[in-house]
């Protein structure tokens, strides 16, 4: 199945310090239909590469030398918000997990994943859909949770809250209850494209950065129980 994003092949750049396991994986990528437009073998080397190439995956591991993943992550979401982050590691230690995810992740899959299961979450990452190796998915949303419990800053000229749109209000209440792009989709009989975009504007709007900053957003107001 080629993949495919708006009617061109997906773009992806694989980020490992083990050169061996790093081309294995852009091998398997590019026989599958993707673009593979960069690789890189440590932190500096992958910011450099990611802000040059714009990939729309960036699959990263996370112990980099020069410079960690997780900072890897920021910095290339800081620069270019539209690009997705899939992690691909050898740890499942909870607190790696939702450190990557904190940092911009859209994903989180262990490095036993099969090369089936690999392509699928680039796949779906690059749609958009949030990807986690099974475990993992609910540890996030668990967090999402905790978060969104404990009291948000606060300041005595803090602007008020900028208005959404009803169906931007519909979709973020859907984001928060854990739905997937194309869950959403379905649900309210709209494109993907169409509940990409509503996001993205939501997020300009509300002046955040990431899916983990929308939802807190949306759980502190309780819109996962609406």
């Amino acid at each position: 199945m080629t993949a495919e994003l708006d009617g061109r092949p997906v773009t992806v750049m694989v980020v490992d310090d083990h050169p061996m396991w790093r081309d294995a994986v852009a091998r398997d990528l590019a026989e599958a239909g993707f673009d593979v437009v960069a690789t890189a073998g440590d932190g500096p080397q992958a910011v450099r590469r990611a802000k040059a190439t714009g990939p729309d995956v960036l699959v990263l591991d996370l112990n980099l030398p020069g410079l960690p993943g997780v900072e890897v992550c920021k910095e290339v979401v800081a620069d270019r918000p539209g690009l997705r982050v899939l992690v691909l590691s050898a740890s499942g230690e909870h607190a790696d997990v939702l450190e990557a995810v904190k940092s911009g992740a859209t994903g989180y899959l262990l490095k036993s994943a099969s090369t089936e299961e690999l392509l699928d979450a680039v796949r779906r990452t690059a749609a958009g859909d949030p990807v986690f190796t099974p475990g993992l998915a609910g540890l996030v949303l668990g967090e999402y949770r905790r978060l969104a419990g404990e009291p948000a800053p606060t300041a005595a000229d803090q602007p008020a809250a900028p208005r959404l749109t009803e169906r931007e209000t519909e979709v973020l209440r859907l984001v928060a209850k854990g739905l997937s792009y194309k869950q959403i989709a379905e649900r309210l009989v709209i494109s993907h494209r169409t509940v990409q975009n509503h996001v993205q504007n939501t997020l300009g709007k509300l002046q955040l950065h990431n899916r983990v900053e929308l939802v807190r957003y949306a759980i502190e107001r309780g819109l996962d129980d609406a």
